[in-house]
Protein backbone atom coordinates (compact mmCIF):
# COMPACT_ATOMS: atom_id res chain seq x y z
CA UNK A 1 0.00 0.00 0.00
CA UNK A 2 1.12 3.74 -1.07
CA UNK A 3 3.22 5.09 2.06
CA UNK A 4 0.50 7.90 1.54
CA UNK A 5 -1.67 5.91 2.80
CA UNK A 6 0.62 5.69 6.20
CA UNK A 7 0.90 9.04 7.98
CA UNK A 8 4.40 8.99 10.07
CA UNK A 9 4.54 8.62 13.48
CA UNK A 10 4.60 12.43 14.07
CA UNK A 11 2.08 13.15 11.35
CA UNK A 12 -0.38 10.63 13.00
CA UNK A 13 0.48 12.54 16.57
CA UNK A 14 -0.46 15.79 14.36
CA UNK A 15 -3.45 14.46 13.04
CA UNK A 16 -5.10 12.76 16.35
CA UNK A 17 -4.31 16.89 17.81
CA UNK A 18 -6.37 18.32 15.23
CA UNK A 19 -9.32 16.01 15.63
CA UNK A 20 -8.87 16.27 19.74
CA UNK A 21 -9.34 20.12 18.85
CA UNK A 22 -12.57 19.52 16.74
CA UNK A 23 -13.67 17.39 19.88
CA UNK A 24 -12.80 19.53 22.00
CA UNK A 25 -15.15 22.30 20.76
CA UNK A 26 -18.18 19.81 20.61
CA UNK A 27 -18.23 19.46 23.88
CA UNK A 28 -19.49 23.32 23.97
CA UNK A 29 -21.18 23.09 21.03
CA UNK A 30 -23.23 20.01 22.60
CA UNK A 31 -23.58 22.14 25.67
CA UNK A 32 -25.17 25.46 23.58
CA UNK A 33 -27.88 22.92 21.77
CA UNK A 34 -28.95 20.94 25.05
CA UNK A 35 -29.43 23.89 27.11
CA UNK A 36 -30.01 26.72 24.66
CA UNK A 37 -31.85 24.69 22.18
CA UNK A 38 -33.49 22.35 24.32
CA UNK A 39 -32.57 19.04 22.43
CA UNK A 40 -32.55 15.78 24.15
CA UNK A 41 -29.21 13.98 24.34
CA UNK A 42 -30.09 10.77 22.19
CA UNK A 43 -31.62 12.87 19.80
CA UNK A 44 -28.98 15.19 19.30
CA UNK A 45 -26.42 12.27 19.22
CA UNK A 46 -28.83 10.84 16.57
CA UNK A 47 -28.91 13.72 14.24
CA UNK A 48 -25.20 14.07 14.47
CA UNK A 49 -23.94 10.91 13.79
CA UNK A 50 -26.87 9.72 11.20
CA UNK A 51 -25.80 12.73 9.55
CA UNK A 52 -22.44 12.39 9.23
CA UNK A 53 -23.23 8.97 8.55
CA UNK A 54 -24.97 9.68 5.38
CA UNK A 55 -21.93 12.60 4.26
CA UNK A 56 -18.98 9.71 4.97
CA UNK A 57 -21.12 7.02 3.24
CA UNK A 58 -21.48 9.43 -0.16
CA UNK A 59 -17.80 10.12 0.46
CA UNK A 60 -17.15 6.34 0.27
CA UNK A 61 -19.62 5.65 -2.56
CA UNK A 62 -18.37 8.29 -5.41
CA UNK A 63 -14.91 6.87 -4.46
CA UNK A 64 -13.63 3.51 -6.17
CA UNK A 65 -11.04 1.95 -4.25
CA UNK A 66 -13.37 2.30 -0.92
CA UNK A 67 -16.38 0.60 -2.92
CA UNK A 68 -13.99 -1.93 -3.86
CA UNK A 69 -12.54 -2.65 -0.63
CA UNK A 70 -16.00 -2.73 1.24
CA UNK A 71 -17.37 -5.32 -1.36
CA UNK A 72 -14.15 -7.34 -0.46
CA UNK A 73 -14.39 -7.26 3.51
CA UNK A 74 -14.86 -10.93 4.54
CA UNK A 75 -17.27 -12.13 7.35
CA UNK A 76 -14.96 -11.70 10.22
CA UNK A 77 -13.79 -7.97 9.56
CA UNK A 78 -17.35 -6.91 8.81
CA UNK A 79 -18.73 -8.45 12.06
CA UNK A 80 -15.28 -6.38 14.11
CA UNK A 81 -16.50 -3.33 11.71
CA UNK A 82 -19.99 -3.44 13.38
CA UNK A 83 -18.92 -4.03 16.94
CA UNK A 84 -16.68 -0.75 16.51
CA UNK A 85 -19.54 0.87 15.33
CA UNK A 86 -21.64 -0.16 18.75
CA UNK A 87 -19.20 0.76 21.48
CA UNK A 88 -17.70 4.00 19.47
CA UNK A 89 -20.60 5.54 18.19
CA UNK A 90 -23.73 3.88 19.99
CA UNK A 91 -22.42 3.34 22.98
CA UNK A 92 -19.72 6.14 24.18
CA UNK A 93 -21.18 8.89 22.24
CA UNK A 94 -24.67 8.23 23.58
CA UNK A 95 -23.56 7.96 26.95
CA UNK A 96 -21.72 10.45 27.11
CA UNK A 97 -24.67 12.91 25.57
CA UNK A 98 -26.68 11.41 28.59
CA UNK A 99 -23.94 12.30 31.32
CA UNK A 100 -23.21 15.84 29.42
CA UNK A 101 -27.26 16.85 29.65
CA UNK A 102 -27.31 15.10 33.16
CA UNK A 103 -24.01 16.42 35.10
CA UNK A 104 -21.48 19.12 34.81
CA UNK A 105 -19.04 18.78 31.90
CA UNK A 106 -16.09 18.05 34.24
CA UNK A 107 -17.73 15.00 36.13
CA UNK A 108 -17.76 13.14 32.88
CA UNK A 109 -14.65 14.43 31.72
CA UNK A 110 -13.07 13.22 35.17
CA UNK A 111 -14.23 9.96 34.77
CA UNK A 112 -12.92 9.69 30.95
CA UNK A 113 -9.56 10.53 32.42
CA UNK A 114 -8.99 6.63 33.33
CA UNK A 115 -9.27 5.29 29.71
CA UNK A 116 -5.50 5.63 28.93
CA UNK A 117 -4.99 3.37 32.42
CA UNK A 118 -7.20 0.92 31.52
CA UNK A 119 -6.80 1.10 27.80
CA UNK A 120 -3.02 0.20 28.90
CA UNK A 121 -4.18 -2.82 31.05
CA UNK A 122 -5.99 -4.15 28.50
CA UNK A 123 -3.97 -3.49 25.82
CA UNK A 124 -1.56 -5.72 26.97
CA UNK A 125 -4.43 -8.76 26.75
CA UNK A 126 -5.73 -7.72 23.71
CA UNK A 127 -3.17 -6.19 21.82
CA UNK A 128 -0.01 -7.80 22.65
CA UNK A 129 1.38 -3.76 23.12
CA UNK A 130 3.20 -3.38 26.76
CA UNK A 131 3.01 0.29 27.31
CA UNK A 132 7.04 1.40 28.06
CA UNK A 133 7.84 2.65 31.95
CA UNK A 134 7.23 5.97 31.09
CA UNK A 135 3.71 5.89 29.47
CA UNK A 136 2.79 4.39 32.44
CA UNK A 137 4.05 7.10 34.18
CA UNK A 138 2.56 9.37 31.90
CA UNK A 139 -0.83 7.76 31.95
CA UNK A 140 -0.57 8.05 36.17
CA UNK A 141 0.00 11.38 35.92
CA UNK A 142 -2.80 11.99 33.53
CA UNK A 143 -5.24 10.70 36.14
CA UNK A 144 -3.56 12.81 39.05
CA UNK A 145 -3.47 15.79 37.13
CA UNK A 146 -7.44 15.33 36.49
CA UNK A 147 -8.26 14.84 40.13
CA UNK A 148 -6.55 18.05 40.85
CA UNK A 149 -8.23 20.06 38.02
CA UNK A 150 -11.75 18.55 39.41
CA UNK A 151 -11.37 18.61 42.82
CA UNK A 152 -14.07 19.80 44.73
CA UNK A 153 -17.95 19.42 44.49
CA UNK A 154 -18.42 18.01 40.59
CA UNK A 155 -22.10 17.98 40.92
CA UNK A 156 -22.41 14.58 40.14
CA UNK A 157 -25.70 12.61 39.59
CA UNK A 158 -26.62 8.80 39.59
CA UNK A 159 -27.90 9.12 35.26
CA UNK A 160 -24.87 11.19 34.83
CA UNK A 161 -22.41 8.77 36.64
CA UNK A 162 -23.58 5.58 35.03
CA UNK A 163 -23.89 7.51 31.70
CA UNK A 164 -20.34 8.25 32.48
CA UNK A 165 -19.02 4.75 33.24
CA UNK A 166 -21.12 3.46 30.33
CA UNK A 167 -19.33 5.51 28.38
CA UNK A 168 -15.55 5.20 29.70
CA UNK A 169 -16.07 0.98 29.46
CA UNK A 170 -17.59 1.80 25.87
CA UNK A 171 -14.55 4.07 24.97
CA UNK A 172 -11.93 1.56 26.08
CA UNK A 173 -12.95 -0.87 23.88
CA UNK A 174 -13.42 1.19 21.16
CA UNK A 175 -10.06 2.39 21.45
CA UNK A 176 -8.63 -0.98 21.97
CA UNK A 177 -10.78 -2.49 18.61
CA UNK A 178 -10.50 0.87 16.57
CA UNK A 179 -6.68 -0.02 16.85
CA UNK A 180 -6.63 -3.83 16.01
CA UNK A 181 -8.76 -3.13 13.26
CA UNK A 182 -6.75 0.09 11.63
CA UNK A 183 -3.30 -1.47 12.39
CA UNK A 184 -4.13 -4.14 10.01
CA UNK A 185 -3.95 -1.44 6.92
CA UNK A 186 -5.97 -3.71 5.37
CA UNK A 187 -9.23 -1.06 5.21
CA UNK A 188 -9.67 2.54 3.96
CA UNK A 189 -10.21 4.76 6.96
CA UNK A 190 -13.22 5.84 4.97
CA UNK A 191 -14.86 2.44 4.93
CA UNK A 192 -14.41 1.91 8.94
CA UNK A 193 -15.82 4.99 9.11
CA UNK A 194 -18.70 4.73 6.75
CA UNK A 195 -19.64 1.55 8.08
CA UNK A 196 -19.27 1.66 11.70
CA UNK A 197 -20.86 5.13 12.17
CA UNK A 198 -23.63 3.53 10.13
CA UNK A 199 -23.95 0.92 12.37
CA UNK A 200 -23.86 3.21 15.31
CA UNK A 201 -25.94 5.90 14.27
CA UNK A 202 -28.91 3.40 13.17
CA UNK A 203 -29.20 2.17 17.04
CA UNK A 204 -28.90 6.18 18.46
CA UNK A 205 -31.69 6.89 15.65
CA UNK A 206 -33.78 3.36 16.51
CA UNK A 207 -33.69 4.39 20.16
CA UNK A 208 -33.94 8.49 20.18
CA UNK A 209 -37.15 7.71 18.77
CA UNK A 210 -38.15 5.20 20.73
CA UNK A 211 -37.04 6.94 24.04
CA UNK A 212 -37.78 11.00 23.30
CA UNK A 213 -40.39 11.24 20.25
CA UNK A 214 -39.92 12.85 16.99
CA UNK A 215 -37.69 16.16 18.00
CA UNK A 216 -38.78 20.05 16.80
CA UNK A 217 -35.48 21.56 15.82
CA UNK A 218 -34.67 25.23 15.35
CA UNK A 219 -32.89 26.69 12.63
CA UNK A 220 -29.51 27.55 15.08
CA UNK A 221 -29.80 24.13 16.42
CA UNK A 222 -29.58 22.50 12.69
CA UNK A 223 -26.69 24.54 12.10
CA UNK A 224 -24.73 23.38 15.44
CA UNK A 225 -25.99 19.56 14.23
CA UNK A 226 -24.25 20.07 10.58
CA UNK A 227 -20.89 21.57 11.99
CA UNK A 228 -20.66 18.77 14.46
CA UNK A 229 -21.69 15.87 11.73
CA UNK A 230 -19.78 17.15 9.00
CA UNK A 231 -16.72 18.64 10.68
CA UNK A 232 -16.57 17.41 13.70
CA UNK A 233 -17.33 13.72 13.18
CA UNK A 234 -17.28 12.58 9.36
CA UNK A 235 -14.06 14.75 8.79
CA UNK A 236 -12.46 14.25 12.58
CA UNK A 237 -13.53 10.36 12.71
CA UNK A 238 -11.56 9.99 9.76
CA UNK A 239 -8.88 11.35 10.29
CA UNK A 240 -8.56 9.86 13.75
CA UNK A 241 -8.61 6.14 12.04
CA UNK A 242 -6.19 7.24 10.00
CA UNK A 243 -4.08 8.32 12.55
CA UNK A 244 -4.59 4.90 14.35
CA UNK A 245 -2.54 3.43 11.20
CA UNK A 246 1.10 4.64 13.29
CA UNK A 247 -0.60 5.09 17.35
CA UNK A 248 -0.84 2.65 19.77
CA UNK A 249 -3.55 2.36 21.55
CA UNK A 250 -2.06 3.66 24.96
CA UNK A 251 -0.69 6.61 22.70
CA UNK A 252 -4.33 7.31 21.17
CA UNK A 253 -6.11 7.49 24.49
CA UNK A 254 -3.15 9.86 26.13
CA UNK A 255 -3.45 12.49 22.87
CA UNK A 256 -7.12 11.81 23.45
CA UNK A 257 -7.19 12.99 26.85
CA UNK A 258 -5.45 16.53 26.15
CA UNK A 259 -9.06 17.19 25.43
CA UNK A 260 -9.88 18.24 29.09
CA UNK A 261 -7.05 20.73 28.71
CA UNK A 262 -8.83 22.11 25.81
CA UNK A 263 -12.03 22.02 27.00
CA UNK A 264 -10.67 23.59 30.21
CA UNK A 265 -9.87 26.59 27.77
CA UNK A 266 -12.71 26.13 25.01
CA UNK A 267 -15.53 26.61 28.61
CA UNK A 268 -12.75 29.71 30.20
CA UNK A 269 -13.09 31.25 26.77
CA UNK A 270 -17.35 30.50 25.69
CA UNK A 271 -18.71 29.38 29.25
CA UNK A 272 -16.92 31.99 31.50
CA UNK A 273 -15.36 28.73 33.95
CA UNK A 274 -12.04 30.49 35.62
CA UNK A 275 -9.43 28.96 36.74
CA UNK A 276 -7.66 28.28 40.15
CA UNK A 277 -4.70 27.16 41.46
CA UNK A 278 -5.61 23.06 41.62
CA UNK A 279 -7.54 23.76 37.81
CA UNK A 280 -3.64 25.03 36.86
CA UNK A 281 -1.90 22.16 38.23
CA UNK A 282 -3.90 19.96 36.84
CA UNK A 283 -3.54 21.08 33.90
CA UNK A 284 0.33 20.78 34.09
CA UNK A 285 0.20 17.69 35.19
CA UNK A 286 -1.93 16.16 32.14
CA UNK A 287 0.50 18.00 30.05
CA UNK A 288 3.49 15.72 31.12
CA UNK A 289 1.64 13.18 31.82
CA UNK A 290 0.56 13.54 27.85
CA UNK A 291 3.86 13.78 26.92
CA UNK A 292 5.25 11.17 28.54
CA UNK A 293 2.74 8.38 26.89
CA UNK A 294 4.09 9.86 23.33
CA UNK A 295 8.01 9.32 24.54
CA UNK A 296 8.92 6.14 22.90
CA UNK A 297 12.04 4.92 21.75
CA UNK A 298 13.13 4.66 18.16
CA UNK A 299 14.16 0.98 18.89
CA UNK A 300 10.84 0.09 20.57
CA UNK A 301 8.98 1.30 17.66
CA UNK A 302 10.81 -0.25 15.34
CA UNK A 303 10.57 -3.60 16.92
CA UNK A 304 6.75 -3.50 17.54
CA UNK A 305 5.82 -3.11 14.08
CA UNK A 306 7.49 -4.70 10.58
CA UNK A 307 9.12 -1.71 8.33
CA UNK A 308 6.77 0.00 5.71
CA UNK A 309 7.63 -0.04 2.24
Amino acid sequence: MSSKHHPSHFGAIGIALFVTVLWSSSWILIRWGLDGEGLEPITFAALRYGLAAVVVVIWMVVRERPRTMLAGMDRPTVLRVVALGVVMYALTQGAQFVAIDNQPAATTSLVLSLTPLLVAGFGVISLGEIPASRQVAGAVLVVVGAWSYFSGDLGATAVGMVAAVVGLLAGVAASLLGRQINREGQLSPVVVTALSMSVGAIILILVGLTAEGIPSVSLRAWAIIVWLAVVNTAVAFTLWNLSLRRLSAVESAGINNTMMIQIAVLAWAFLDESFGVPEMLGIALVSIGVFLTQVITTQAKTAAKPRRP
